[in-house]
Parts: C-alpha cells; structure tokens; sequence
C-alpha cells in the first residue's frame, strides 16, 4: 500500500512536468509564430518600395528583429519602416536609426524620446542626416543622465521613478544645462524628499535660465561657472536660481555697455532641436528676404551705371552764317 502511494506520486509528478513542459513549447511556439508573422507585415511594407535590394531588405528585417526581441514593441519598429518608405529614406539610413534605438534599449535606457523625435522628424521632412544626428545627441543625453543617477546612488540616495529622472535630466541636457549643475539638483532633491514633480520644475526653470544666457550670447563655459558660481553661495533651491537670474542680468548688461547696444544673441541652436523643414532657406527667423519694390526695374549688381547726357551734349550747334 506504501508503495503504491509513492507511484501515484511519482505519476502525478510525471504528468504535471510533461504538462507544464508542454505549455512552455506551446507558448514558445505561439510567440515564434508571431515573431515570424510580424517579420513578414514589414517585409511586405518594405517589398512594397522598388527603393530596396533584396540585401537591403534582408539586412532591415534581421534590425527590426533585433529590436522586437530585445523588447521594443512591433508597433514603433513597424511605424519607422512604414514612414521609411512613404518618405524614401535609404535603408542604411533606417539601420542607423535601428541601432541607436537597440543601443539604447540594452543600455535599459528610456527608447520614448528617440522614438518622439524620429516620429516629429519625419513630421517635419527633416534631412535624414539630421534626424540621425538628432537621435544620436539625444541617446547620449539620456546616457549622461542616467551617469547622473548612477553617481547619485552610488553615493546612497534612494532614486524614486528613475526611467522618468531619466528624461526630465536628458531634456535638461539638451537645453545645455551643466551636468554638474543637474547632479547637484539630484543630490540635492532627493536629500531634502522632493518629488518628481517638484525635480522637474526646477530642472525646467534651470532650462530656461541656460537657454536665456544661450541666447544671450554666453559660451558653455560661462553658463558652467555662473551656475557653479550661484550654487556654491547658497544651499537653497530658490535662492540659487534667483543668483543665477541676477548674475545673467548683470552680464547681459555689461555685454550691452561694452558693445554699445544690444546683447548679441548666440548663432548656435539648442542641441537635439529639429529644424521646421529640410526645405528651409538661409534667411534667419525675424529676419525678411529682400525683395524689389513693384515697379521698379531690378539692377544689376557689380556694373557702374551709364553716364547721363547733359542738355548741352544734345543740344545741336548754331547754323553757321
């Protein structure tokens, strides 16, 4: 009877491995299938262009795989193939896009903001060699952030929602905000228990304090020391973003006393910043193109004008007698 009882068991184990086993092949298979099916829709989208080789299709297809298994969702790998192909951008310019976003994603870095600026590019007809340098500058913001972060904990401070830490510091990055200014707000913000939200406003009040002494006229260098500066002369988030106003003020007022007028305003744009249109002329925003008042005959430039008849000139000489 004892010996019984331990065969039933040992059946009952048997018959419950070989179930389990046998869901896990199923749902291997189940998600194998479905790998296979996504693969040939973007096969289809892509054989649906006469812009790609069967190389350049085969080499796509095996970059989009990658970043499905790697976790990124079929719809946004999907998404950049079909407007891809509706814009004509070349397959090796896709790969490109691909292995920023894959980079990212095994770095377990927020892929959103890449995917926000690929989409607003493509929005924007935006050159494919911008769209790349975009992501790229972005990708290298969130991996600056997250070093932010890394440092912050190592030192033993808790981070609450660090994949959205992540973002707020990339955008702040992107604004050329200080990284030493931003890991002091991480430091700081978190020792004293704020919130995301509270990190969040004052990351963006930081932005726009840089992008202001930016377009003043003020080198990276000089907006690094004037926030070193501010945050060395006091320990309160208010007062050091209040210093940092006040010196801006004042060193845009001596730029305007030593260049007799106005601050001159930087040539530079703010880095990951997308451009309108690839179409866009040369012509600066505010500015107006030149144009000929109506009737008036267009000159051209580089000649000398003709020189006028005086009245003596045309007028005949006297009949002689």
């Amino acid at each position: 009877m004892i010996f019984s009882k331990k065969q039933n068991k040992l059946i009952l184990s048997l018959i419950t491995f070989f179930v389990i086993l046998s869901l896990a092949i199923s749902a291997f298979s189940t998600e194998t299938a479905s790998i296979d099916e996504q693969i040939e829709q973007l096969r289809n989208i892509l054989g649906s262009s006469s812009s790609y080789s069967a190389f350049q299709t085969t080499m796509l297809l095996k970059s989009a795989q990658n970043l499905i298994e790697s976790g990124i969702s079929f719809e946004d790998t999907r998404g950049i193939i079909e407007n891809s192909v509706e814009k004509s951008l070349d397959a090796y310019s896709i790969k490109k896009v691909f292995d920023v976003i894959l980079e990212a994603q095994q770095e377990n870095l927020p892929t959103e903001p890449l995917f926000n600026k690929v989409k607003e590019g493509f929005a924007k007809n935006v050159n494919k060699t911008i769209i790349i340098s975009v992501i790229s500058a972005k990708a290298e913001n969130l991996r600056k952030a997250a070093e932010i972060l890394d440092e912050a904990q190592q030192e033993g401070l808790e981070i609450n929602g660090r994949e959205e830490m992540v973002k707020i510091l990339a955008d702040s990055l992107e604004n050329d905000v200080p990284d030493e200014s931003l890991s002091w707000l991480v430091k700081t913000g978190t020792t004293e228990g704020k919130s995301i939200l509270e990190i969040s406003e004052i990351s963006e009040e930081l932005s726009y304090l840089s992008l202001l002494a930016t377009d003043s006229g003020l080198s990276p260098e000089e907006i690094s020391l004037l926030f070193k500066k501010a945050i060395e002369n006091s320990s309160n988030i208010e007062e050091i973003c209040e210093n940092i106003q006040n010196s801006l003020e004042t060193k845009i007022s001596t730029i305007r006393i030593e260049g007799g007028g106005e601050a001159k305003p930087s040539t530079t744009s703010v880095s990951g910043a997308l451009p309108t249109s690839s179409e866009e002329g040369p012509v600066s925003i505010g500015e107006t193109p030149p144009t000929q008042e109506a009737g008036e005959a267009p000159t051209e430039t580089g000649g000398a004008p003709e020189p006028s008849t005086s009245p003596e000139e045309e007028t005949p000489p006297p009949p002689e007698n």
